[in-house]
C-alpha cells in the first residue's frame, strides 16, 4: 500500500467508524466505581416525604438509605446493581397481587398497573403531580376497596364538602379530586394539633397556630385555596399539650374553639370572637357542637380521667362526668350524645355516651395499636370508626354499629382505614396504608346500604 493509498484508507475509517462494542456488566461497574472514587457527578438523594413505612405511622421518620463504609464496594455494588435493576423489572409487573389487583373499568378490563410515587405538592397552589395510574383495589376488596392516588397525609385529616376532599399532607393543605385523586391545589401548612379541617360555606378553615397565649385561625378559598381570612383568639391561661379536636363548626355556621379555659364563639364572616363559654374547671382539651344547635360538649383532659361538660346554648353548665382513663378528646357530637376517645397510644378506644353523660359510656372499638389512630368522625347520616382491626359504621343516635366489617392483614402487616367522609356523590372515601405493599393514599368505599340514610348528625 503506497502512501495515498494509507490516507485515502484512513480518511474512510474516519468518516465510517466501527460499529460501537457491546456494553457489558463490567464496563458498568467499572464506570460506577470510577464515578464513586470522585471522576464523576454525584446525584443527592431526596428524601421521601409522608407516610414513614418504617415507623408504622404517617409522618413519621424519612427513609434513608443505608450507608455501606469505604469505596471499596463500589465495583460489587455496581456490579449488583444492574443485577437488582434487571430484576426489578419483571418485579413491579407482579406488584399487583390478588390482594391488591387492579380495579377494573366499566368495561372489565383493569385500567392500570401499579405507578411510582408522585411528586412533591407545589406551595404555589397548582396542580401538584401528574394524575395517578389509576384505582388500584385494595384490602381484598373489602366494602369495594380502591386506592385513588398514591399520596401520603396525616392520619385523621380527611374531610369533605361540596365535590371536594381536603386533608392534611407533610407540610400541606391539599384539595383532592374525589374523581381522579389528583391533587388540584396544596400549599403550605403545618397542623399544631390533631384535627381535621372545618369547611363551612366556600371556606377552609384550619388551627394555625395553638399556642399558651394566643390562637390564630387561617381560612382558605375552598376551590383555590387562596388565604381569605385570619382570626386571633387569645388563649385564656394557656392551652394543654393533649388537645386534640380543638375547632369545630355549629348549624349556624360559627366556630368553635377550645382556648384555654374558655371557648371562643368566632363569627367567620365578621372574622371576630363573638361571645365566650367560660369554665372554671379546668382547661379545654377538645370541643363539639350538637347537630341543633342545643348543646356545647367540652372534654377536659387530665393524666388519670378524663371529664366531660356539657353547655346549653346560652353558656351555662347542663351537666359533668367524669371517665377513668387517662387522656381523652377528639369529641363528635350527633342527636344521641356524644363520642370521643379515652386512653393514649396503643391503649386509646372509641366511646359513646348517650346525652352526653360519661356514667353511660359503652366502649365502641379497641385502639388500632401500631402508633395508628382510630377516631369517631360523622359524615353522610352515621358515625365511622376505622383502624387497622375493622372498620365500623354506628347509629347517630343509639350508638349501635349498623355495619362491620374486619380490616385484613397483608401478609400478616396490618392495613389501616380511618378519616371516613361520604361526599354528595353518595361515595365514601377514607385514608388508607399498607405498610407491607408501601401504599398510602386517599381510597374509595361502597360501603352496605345499612350505613346511609340517618340523620341528625354533626361533628368537629
Amino acid at each position: 500500500m503506497n502512501t495515498e493509498e494509507r490516507q485515502l484508507a484512513e480518511m474512510l475509517h474516519r468518516i465510517t467508524p466501527e460499529p460501537p462494542r457491546r456494553v457489558t456488566v463490567e464496563d458498568i461497574a467499572y464506570r460506577v466505581a470510577s464515578e464513586g472514587n470522585g471522576t464523576g457527578r454525584r446525584r443527592d438523594s431526596r428524601p421521601r416525604r409522608g407516610f414513614s413505612f418504617a415507623s408504622g405511622a404517617f409522618g413519621g421518620n424519612r427513609l434513608r438509605p443505608a450507608a455501606f463504609g469505604g469505596r471499596r464496594w463500589a465495583p460489587a455494588l455496581a456490579a449488583l446493581g444492574v443485577i437488582v435493576i434487571a430484576g426489578a423489572s419483571a418485579t413491579v409487573a407482579s406488584v399487583a397481587t390478588s390482594h391488591h389487583a387492579q380495579a377494573p373499568s366499566a368495561n372489565g378490563t383493569p385500567t392500570t398497573t401499579l405507578s411510582g410515587s408522585p411528586s412533591s405538592s407545589s406551595p404555589t397552589g397548582s396542580v401538584s403531580s401528574a394524575p395517578p395510574a389509576g384505582p388500584l383495589a385494595v384490602a381484598g376488596g373489602m366494602w369495594g376497596a380502591a386506592l385513588l392516588n398514591r399520596h401520603s397525609f396525616d392520619q385523621e385529616s380527611l374531610t369533605g364538602s361540596g365535590d371536594s376532599l381536603y386533608a392534611f399532607g407533610t407540610g400541606t393543605l391539599n384539595r383532592i379530586d374525589p374523581a381522579s385523586g389528583n391533587v388540584l391545589r396544596s400549599v403550605p401548612y403545618n397542623a399544631p394539633v390533631p384535627g381535621r379541617p372545618v369547611v363551612v360555606g366556600n371556606t377552609v378553615w384550619v388551627v394555625w397556630s395553638y399556642g399558651s397565649g394566643d390562637i390564630f385561625l387561617r381560612g382558605y378559598d375552598a376551590s383555590t385555596l387562596a388565604p381569605v381570612a385570619s382570626v386571633e383568639v387569645p388563649a385564656i391561661g394557656g392551652t394543654v399539650s393533649s388537645a386534640q379536636g380543638v375547632l369545630a363548626a355549629a348549624p349556624d355556621g360559627k366556630l368553635y374553639v377550645a382556648a384555654g379555659r374558655e371557648i371562643a364563639i368566632v363569627d367567620p364572616v365578621t372574622r371576630q370572637v363573638t361571645n365566650r363559654i367560660f369554665m372554671t374547671a379546668g382547661q379545654a382539651s377538645s370541643v363539639a357542637v350538637a347537630p341543633d344547635g342545643s348543646k356545647v360538649y367540652v372534654g377536659l383532659a387530665s393524666a388519670g380521667s378524663f371529664r366531660l361538660l356539657t353547655y346549653d346554648s346560652a353558656g351555662r353548665i347542663a351537666g359533668s362526668s367524669t371517665m377513668e382513663g387517662g387522656e381523652g378528646g377528639n369529641l363528635v357530637a350527633t342527636s344521641g350524645g356524644v363520642w370521643g376517645t379515652a386512653g393514649t397510644g396503643m391503649s386509646e378506644w372509641v366511646w359513646f355516651a348517650p346525652g352526653g353523660d360519661l356514667r353511660f359510656a359503652s366502649r365502641v372499638t379497641q385502639g388500632a395499636g401500631g402508633g395508628l389512630a382510630s377516631l369517631p368522625s360523622v359524615s353522610g347520616g352515621a358515625v365511622w370508626i376505622g383502624g387497622s382491626r375493622e372498620l365500623i359504621c354506628a347509629s347517630p343516635a343509639t350508638g349501635k354499629a349498623l355495619a362491620r366489617t374486619a380490616i385484613p392483614a397483608d401478609h400478616s402487616v396490618v392495613e389501616y382505614f380511618g378519616s371516613v367522609t361520604v361526599l354528595g356523590n353518595g361515595h365514601a372515601y377514607a385514608l388508607y396504608s399498607d405498610e407491607h405493599a408501601q401504599l398510602a393514599g386517599v381510597a374509595q368505599l361502597t360501603p352496605p346500604a345499612a350505613c346511609s340514610g340517618n340523620s341528625g348528625t354533626s361533628g368537629s
